[in-house]
This record gives structure tokens, C-alpha cells and sequence, in this order.
């Protein structure tokens, strides 16, 4: 895929650049999504205040954490001992970490049933899963399903297609694009709102996917993912970018 331009499409590239930059790619970086963080006195300051209480919590982004982190330091909490966390993919896990936080479980699934069920017994257990504004109810559901008592609480707000990006997302696609990489249903829900129709837009483009939620979004969106990668990570993201590629050459 050397030479190939390919849309990343995270308020920052990070890692997913640097991965493309080594195999020769073009990292074309224009944020489909923008993050807003909580103001003080909301939702995640009153379950910060009673995080001791909680069995589990649930963390699904890097965005998440830093968000609870953030808040709790604000509020002058120490993390306690007594909640396990949980992270999805090994990213989130890091950030984690990077607190100071051990990780209990790290789920391997990408649906909401599938990461409930690595958790173990729930049933009775109070799980503090803090995320996003507009995130699904899956994980909540399957959750509930298991017989714990969840607490969903906004932890910062997703901005679908910021207007700041409309116009270099025009000219990006006007000069051509090879791929495009989802990272999530938001920034496929981004992408349509700042591109219109992506069935035109991403006609001759290959369309690779985090997981299978992303790539149904964007299946519901009318386009079908050229790859889905095995993992959530952005290795795996540049994995299933690169067999694409090779099956093309």
C-alpha cells in the first residue's frame, strides 16, 4: 500500500499515522468526530464521589478514562481498591494503566454481549460504565440481561462531523482516497453528515473497520466494509488494510 492515502479520521492520528507512515502510506488525518469533556458538577462527578461503591467499571475508550481520571483529580479522589476495571482492547487498557490502575479483565469481544459475558457472575454487581453521550445501549443491555446494576454515565460528548472538517474532507476526497479507516460508528455517522452520500463517496474506496459494530454502521450507511479487523487495536486496523492491499496487487 505504498503511496496509498488513507483517511483516518480521529481528532488526532497518533498511532494509526505513524503505523500507515511506516508502510509508505499517505495518513490523510481529518477528524469525523470531535470530543467535548464533562463540565464540572454533572453525572460523572456525582459516581466519582461514590466510585468505592461500584464492583466494576467499564471503560471502552482511552477517551473514557481520561475523562474519569481527569474528574476524580479534580475532586481530589484516589482511585480506590475496591472496583475491578475493565477495559476494552489493549488501548484502553494502556490508559488504564498509565494511572496507576491494575486492569482486571481485558474483553476480547467487540459487541455489548460479548463483553458482558467475560465478566464473570454479575448478577447483583454494581458495574459504573462511563462513556460516551450518544453510545449505544448494547453493552448496557447485555449488562442489565446478566442481572447487574449499571450505571450509564455520559462521560463526555461525541460531535458528529464537526463543521471545521467539512471542507478538508471535500478536498481530500476530490483529490482521491485509496481507503479510509472507521474507528467507530460515530466517525462513520461523521463521515455522512460532512460527505453526504457515502455509497458515491467511497465507491472505489477500500473501507476497513474496527469491529463489527462500526462496520454494521457503516453497512447501514450503505457501503460494505472491504475488511473488518480481528482486533481493536491499530495494528489490527493496519493488518487488515495491508491484506487488502496485497489481494490488489
Amino acid at each position: 500500500m505504498r503511496g496509498w492515502r488513507v483517511l483516518v479520521p480521529r481528532p488526532a492520528g497518533g498511532e494509526l499515522s505513524g503505523l500507515l507512515t511506516e508502510r509508505g502510506a499517505v495518513p490523510v488525518v481529518i477528524p469525523l468526530i470531535a470530543i467535548r469533556p464533562p463540565g464540572a458538577g454533572g453525572a460523572l462527578d456525582a459516581v466519582a464521589r461514590g466510585i468505592d461503591g461500584y464492583d466494576w467499571i467499564i471503560v471502552t475508550s482511552a477517551t473514557g478514562v481520561r475523562a474519569v481520571f481527569e474528574r476524580m483529580r479534580a475532586l481530589g479522589i484516589t482511585p480506590p481498591e475496591r472496583p475491578r476495571w475493565a477495559a476494552v482492547g489493549p488501548a484502553t487498557a494502556a490508559a488504564v494503566a498509565a494511572e496507576g490502575v491494575h486492569v482486571a479483565r481485558v474483553p476480547e469481544s467487540g459487541t455489548g454481549a460479548g463483553i458482558a459475558g467475560e465478566l464473570g457472575e454479575l448478577s447483583g454487581r454494581r458495574v459504573l460504565l462511563p462513556r460516551a453521550r450518544i453510545a449505544s445501549d448494547d453493552l448496557p443491555d447485555a449488562l442489565a440481561a446478566r442481572g447487574a446494576r449499571v450505571d450509564a454515565v455520559a462521560a463526555y460528548e461525541t460531535v458528529i462531523g464537526p463543521e471545521s472538517s467539512r471542507e478538508p474532507l471535500a478536498r481530500a476526497l476530490d483529490a482521491g482516497l485509496h481507503a479510509a479507516i472507521f474507528t467507530s460508528g460515530s466517525t462513520v455517522a461523521g463521515f455522512v453528515r460532512l460527505a453526504g452520500d457515502p455509497r458515491a463517496r467511497l465507491a472505489e474506496v477500500v473501507t476497513v473497520c474496527i469491529g463489527p459494530t462500526t462496520a454494521r454502521a457503516l453497512q447501514e450507511a450503505g457501503v460494505r466494509a472491504s475488511r473488518v479487523a480481528a482486533r481493536r487495536t491499530p495494528e489490527a486496523l493496519i493488518e487488515a488494510l495491508e491484506d487488502v492491499a496485497h489481494a490488489r496487487a
